[in-house]
Order: structure tokens, then sequence, then C-alpha cells
């Protein structure tokens, strides 16, 4: 375990069984890991042919073991009523099959809302919502377990992109609207409560890109009134530089005082030319022609490690997500990910594959049980397997440093 962080790695004392719960003692067993307690993901949806293209399954799998989908209310329901359930259940379980967890991102968020709420009422809308988040949540209950269950509200009151881009003759976004007569932390709740009712069990994510003293406002609202959030969302989009370990570390301890989980939900590094510094709003620089280059690659590769191993150094992360496998259909058309449009790896795949699946992985390897039927198993806690005659069980490596696994008859 070269490099892994204390509070990453667990020693558990695995007692193994026969099938008739005698102690299996003095017999030769082999472990491997399956994946980390914490959530190494990416985005399942942007990858062109996935699932379906062998090569980019491979990719995909070989390095994550979360998956984003996609629940923009616009592009998942543009005609109201007529949901793309269906469709999404099908990725959901090709990656669920798979043994990849899975999160829904969003359930409620100002921008690509439906057009068909423009029309309706304040009362409407928010009904409309309400019952958008219970239906999907409930309809992907037992699939995704965790939600970005409101996105980006900070900016929430006072969004209008929209309106810029269509003209003054554009309604008013309906989510904006919503939130400017209920209130910020009344909309959080919304949204929280909705998708807590419908599945209890879920981790339920409040997410923004504003990581300034106005989101730590936020936060403290909300939790002051009562909002039980599960885990924070912090959008790391870095494609004006990497912001380096002090200033990660820096934004990390900021959230982490709430006592609340840290997910990087939204990390990206280029491999080509930065976007300039003076620029605002990131929407606003889309070069025609981005290419990724030989010397941003190798500096994307750099960074990437230094910055992973700079989130797992600190206790409260716990989910981390890189934002697209691959620069075809990177957001803004930035080359941000691990895999050209050509197909083939970059360095920065290779170089965090070999942190994640190799320096920081239990690869299998063999064990002898004692008289009492234990072995010590040491690695990254997260979910192991012990193997004997093509026979598996599952277990896990925790804190708390025990398990007890029956081998099948």
């Amino acid at each position: 375990m070269s490099g892994a962080p204390a509070h990453r790695t667990s020693t558990t004392t695995l007692t193994v069984r026969r099938p008739d719960g005698s102690p299996l003692a003095h017999a030769d067993v082999e472990v491997e890991q399956r994946r980390h307690a914490v959530q190494f993901g990416c985005t399942g949806f942007d990858a062109p042919g996935l699932p379906g293209e062998a090569h980019l399954e491979e990719l995909w799998l070989g390095l994550f073991d979360t998956a984003t989908l996609p629940f923009y209310w616009a592009g998942f329901e543009p005609e109201r009523g007529r949901p793309r359930t269906a469709e999404l259940l099908g990725l959901a379980r090709w990656f669920a099959d798979r043994g990849v967890r899975l999160k829904g991102h969003p359930l409620a968020w100002h921008s690509l809302a439906p057009r068909w709420l423009d029309d309706l009422g304040t009362d409407e809308v928010e009904a409309a919502l309400r019952a958008r988040i219970r239906r999907d949540v409930t309809d992907f209950r037992g699939l995704v377990g965790t939600w970005d269950a409101i996105n980006e509200v900070v900016i929430l009151p006072v969004f209008d992109n929209e309106a810029a881009l269509e003209g003054p003759d554009r309604a008013p976004n309906a989510l904006t609207r919503l939130c400017r007569e209920r209130g910020r932390i009344a909309t959080v709740r919304l949204a929280f409560d909705e998708a807590r009712a419908a599945d209890p069990g879920a981790t339920l994510v409040l997410n923004d890109f504003d990581l300034s003293t106005a989101y730590e406002c936020l936060v403290e609202g909300v939790l002051e009134a009562g909002v039980q959030v599960d885990a924070l969302g912090l959008q790391t989009h870095m494609h004006q530089g990497w912001w380096g370990v002090e200033r990660t570390t820096e934004v990390l301890d900021r959230f982490a005082r709430y006592g609340l989980p840290l997910h990087l939900t939204e990390t990206t590094l280029l491999s080509g030319d930065l976007m300039p510094a003076d620029v605002e709003d990131l929407n606003d620089h889309q070069p025609e022609h981005w290419p990724s280059t030989p010397e941003g690659e190798a500096r994307q590769a750099d960074e990437l490690v230094r910055h992973v191993e700079a989130l797992m150094a600190h206790p409260s992360v716990e989910a981390f997500t890189y934002w697209g496998l691959t620069d075809t259909g990177a957001w803004l058309g930035a080359p941000a990910g691990l895999v050209r449009r050509d197909g083939t790896p970059k360095p920065a795949y290779d170089a965090l594959r070999s942190l994640v699946r190799g320096e920081w992985w239990h690869a299998r390897r063999g064990y002898r049980t004692d008289a009492d039927g234990r072995v010590r198993v040491t690695g990254w806690r997260g979910d192991y397997a012990l193997l004997l005659g093509g026979r598996s069980v599952d277990f896990a490596v925790t804190v708390d440093g025990h398990a007890d696994v029956t081998l099948p008859s």
C-alpha cells in the first residue's frame, strides 16, 4: 500500500468457514479487491458508443467504479408526461450489472429545464418539480444510490442565461422564478424532502461550482434550517489551470468544517491550451478548435495524479468524479478527457489507472488460513472477494477490522 494515506487503509481479520460453519483451517485461499470504498467515478453518458463499443467500455471499467447518469430535465422529459425512463434504466442496469455504483445528476437545476415549464404558474411549477423528483427517484430506487438533489443554488435566484441568449421576450426561467418567490432554502428543502421521501436510503448531495463564501453561507443556512444534507458537492472544472495542492486543501478544509462528506463531483484538467485567466464565465470561452497537445498531455497527467493524491490525503473526501472519459463531447469542447478523440488513452488515463488500480489496489494474491480459519487482509477500505476452488464470497475491508465469510456449498 505504498503512498496510501493511513485513513484510507485498514487491516481486516477474515474468518473463513466451510458450508457447515466450521473454520476452514490451514487452507490456501486467494483474495482480490473489487472496488474502493471511496468512489472513483466518471460520467457514464458522454463516451461515444458506451455501452456497446468494447474498447471504450474496457477503458471506462478498467479505471472507474461509479457512474454519473444524466437526469437533465429538458432532455429527460422534453415532452410533459413522456420521460425517457426506459432508456436510462437500460443504461443504469448495464453499469449495475458490472458492479458500478450509480449517481443521478441532477434532480433540480435551473439550466436545461424543459420549456413546457415556462407557461405554468409558480404553484404549478412547484408541483411539477415535486412530482418529477418523486417519480424519478422512485423509478431508479435500488439502482441509483446517490443524487445531486439540487444543483448550483448560489446563482439560482438570479440566473438569466436563457433570457440573455434568446432575447428580452424570453420568459424567465421557471425554476429561477420558483426560487425567487419561495426563497433559496425553501427550494433546497423541496428537492431534498421529495427525494428523501422517495428513497430514504439514498445519499443526497447539495452541489455547486461557486466555492466562495457565498456557498458557505448557503450551506450554513440550509443546515440551520434543518435540511438533511448527506454530502457537499464541489465542482472543480480547472480549465484555467490546476489549483495546486495548497489551494485544493484550503477549499477542502473550508467545507469540511460542516462535518459532512465531500464529493468532488465534476473535475476536469486540460491537455491543451489553458483558458485565459481573465475569463469569468467559462461558458464564454469556446474556441472552434481546441486540440490536445503532447505538452498539455504530459502536464495533465502530472497534475491529475497530484490532484487526486491531495484529495485522498483529506479524510473528508468520499467521492471523486472526473467529468468525461473522452474529448468527444467534452464540456465546452475542451481537451479535458482522459481519452483522445481517436479513442486512444492519454498519459493521464494511464497515470490515474496506475494509481487507483495499481499502487492503491489489492491485486489477487494468495493467503493461508490459520488453525482458526483466519487470515489478515490489509488494503484500501472497500469491497473484496475471497476465492477458493471456483467459489467466491464477498467481504469488506472496514474500519472495525473483522469479517466472517462462509463458503457456498
